[in-house]
């Protein structure tokens, strides 16, 4: 009997671990620019760690949450997001008792039971980014222009950021009564789960994907319109230090997220190469989580990449272009040649040059299809003459032209390019 990974867990196999590489190393060193470091924390969380900081009334908590009794009969889950458990590890480890500004970025799966479709599985992966101890609307911009910049420097197209305010607990209150008043007026319309959510949380009504939840959503008040001096005035600050640091965006009064701690700023990056289930990222503003999680009245804030998602848009972007050859094969025609062959396979790997070469002995024609078939950029020949005149061909598989080159030469014409 064959087993199989289960539904929604994926395997990672080449060629897409090495545009997953990719992502994960421009990240790397984009946030590290911007003085961001690396946390790591346990998949296995408590299960009240979720249900405070994400809300018992949505979907995540209510649907998707993987929990379940250890031996001690204690409830744990398997993290769903990132920003709880970053929190929690901030507040434990006392962390902002030296200094209350941190910046984290971190990467890792994640774990949600629901149904497995495009960009979506049980088992996915995000990387994201978290600022604690700073409020400033100006840090909100400048985060959000970061994620921008990663998006560009990874070549990719067509996407939008959608920006939004969701108020604060002072202004956001006066916001749903009018939008639960709409709600009581149109609650026929409105699907099972939104009709039992509306007495408990409203909003997350703005998060639902049914279509005509979604109509509702759209004809009801903007919280735009509820917004109070202080809130409006950072919105603005937002928008206009989005446009100094060079980021288009699009006003969305329905950008909500889909998680209970965010107020004030909110945004999503979208693609509509993902069709209905757009986000790419998405982030915003979490000044009460901290504190609700056991810490010091400390603001937060940060964002979330879904990486199958960033790789699926990569990949068919990628996938009418030529694709880009790396590296050299070495063919060796007779039992010197490959002596010598190997020889020059260490030195090329030493100084980070990728290298394959033939190890049973085919024939120069077979060894040739093999190089055109990975994608070898150059094939570097050794055979007796070569040997005996201590020189290599070397063929550069983009352009057709081939040279002889002496060895000693080698490592200067293959970094040439």
């Amino acid at each position: 009997m064959s087993i199989h990974a289960l539904r929604g867990m994926n395997d990672l196999m080449p060629p897409d671990s090495q545009i997953w590489q990719e992502v994960e190393r421009k990240a790397r060193e984009l946030f590290g620019r911007y003085r961001y470091e690396e946390i790591r924390t346990p998949i296995l969380e408590d299960m009240a760690l979720f249900t405070r900081s994400i809300g018992d009334t949505t979907n995540i908590v209510e649907k998707e949450m993987y929990v379940f009794q250890d031996r001690n009969a204690k409830w744990v889950a398997m993290r769903p997001e990132g920003t709880a458990s970053v929190v929690r590890a901030y507040v434990e480890h006392k962390l902002y008792a030296d200094d209350p500004i941190a910046r984290f970025y971190y990467m890792g799966p994640m774990y949600r039971y629901e149904r497995p479709q495009k960009g979506r599985f049980r088992q996915f992966y995000q990387m994201g980014v978290e600022v604690f101890g700073i409020a400033s609307a100006r840090l909100d911009a400048e985060v959000i222009n970061m994620l921008d910049l990663y998006l560009k420097e990874l070549g990719l197209t067509g996407y939008e950021l959608e920006i939004n305010s969701l108020g604060c607990p002072m202004c956001r209150p006066n916001f749903l009564r009018a939008f639960f008043d709409h709600l009581r007026k149109n609650e026929e319309r409105l699907c099972g789960d939104c009709k039992r959510r509306m007495e408990r949380n409203a909003l997350r009504i703005l998060d639902c994907k049914e279509p005509e939840c979604q109509k509702v959503a759209e004809e009801g008040p903007s919280i735009q319109d509820y917004l109070d001096e202080n809130c409006e005035k950072d919105f603005d600050i937002v928008l206009e230090t989005l446009g100094l640091l060079g980021s288009t965006y699009k006003v969305n009064p329905k950008i909500v997220r889909g998680l209970d701690y965010y107020l004030k700023t909110t945004f999503e990056f979208t693609s509509s190469a993902l069709g209905a289930q757009n986000a790419i990222a998405g982030g915003g503003r979490y000044d009460g989580l901290i504190r609700l999680l056991g810490g010091p009245n400390i603001p937060g804030f940060g964002f979330a990449i879904g990486i199958e998602r960033l790789v699926d848009i990569l990949k068919a972007q990628r996938a009418a272009a030529e694709p880009e050859r790396t590296g050299v094969f070495l063919a060796a025609m007779g039992d010197k040649a490959y002596s010598e062959a190997l020889k020059i396979a260490g030195q090329l790997r030493k100084e980070a040059v990728p290298v394959d070469l033939d190890y049973e002995g085919k024939s120069l024609k077979a060894q040739m299809r093999r190089a055109d078939k990975i994608g070898s950029r150059y094939v570097v020949f050794l055979g007796p003459d070569e040997l005996s005149k201590k020189t290599v061909g070397v063929r550069d598989m983009v352009s057709g032209g081939q040279e002889d080159v002496p060895l000693a030469g080698l490592m200067q014409r293959i970094k040439k390019t």
